[in-house]
């Protein structure tokens, strides 16, 4: 049996979560998937912007996609126009191994072993970062139609469990690392007793509206 966790954050608006076995709030369980989902809440940033946080879209949006667009209706999100204009975003960057430590400080505290970046992890994160990018949108599916766990064998990882939380429009690390903890859903996957390897990747792109996109995948392998 494997597991996969899911978990959504994003700036200014609700968040998107999925499963592959049934929605609630917390943990499914089923013969084949565990999904991990959580329901949507707000909480505030240093500067004082609104962060949305887990859960399926809060409100229908009609949005016309073109047709190669795979993802399913209702699965992913987009910002309004100017959403996050006025915040600035020339010194956004990450430091992997700084956010390992980050995370790795916060797992020690709740007395859980650390966790070992992983390359198939990482590449798994970049690709999910580059397509949100593409699409300006935050989701756990790609435009391809996949989920963190397509992403994650795709990658050539041979996971026992995975779990993915994503962010977009956050400026720094910390800044997401804050909202996850946080959020219920996002907080249990950081907290995954079981995982051993993490990869996190950064896409910006200030023609977007949400100009920063950021993705965490934990696993443990078989």
């Amino acid at each position: 049996m494997y597991r996969v966790a899911l978990a959504g954050l994003v700036t200014a608006l609700a968040g998107c979560s999925l499963g592959s076995s049934s929605i609630s709030s917390g943990f499914a369980e089923s013969e084949t998937t565990t999904a991990s989902l959580s329901s949507p809440g707000f909480g505030s940033t240093a500067s004082a912007k609104s962060v949305g946080l887990g859960g399926e879209p809060s409100r229908p949006r009609t949005t016309k996609v073109a047709a190669l667009d795979k993802a399913p209706n209702g699965s992913f999100e987009r910002a309004e126009p100017g959403t996050l204009s006025d915040r600035d975003y020339s010194r956004t960057a990450l430091n992997a191994e700084m956010a390992r430590d980050v995370i790795n400080a916060y797992r020690k505290k709740n007395k859980l072993k650390p966790l070992r970046l992983n390359p198939e992890l990482t590449e798994a994160a970049k690709a999910h970062s580059r397509d949100l990018a593409k699409w300006d949108r935050i989701s756990h599916y790609g435009s391809d139609g996949s989920n963190p766990w397509d992403r994650v064998k795709r990658a050539g990882y041979n996971a026992r469990l995975t779990a993915e939380n994503v962010g977009t429009g956050q400026v720094n690390f910390n800044e997401v690392m804050r909202g996850w903890e946080e959020s219920p859903g996002h907080n249990k996957n950081l907290l995954t007793p079981d995982a051993v390897h993490m990869g996190i990747a950064l896409v910006q792109d200030p023609k977007t509206e949400f100009k920063s996109f950021w993705t965490l995948v934990v696993g443990a392998p078989m």
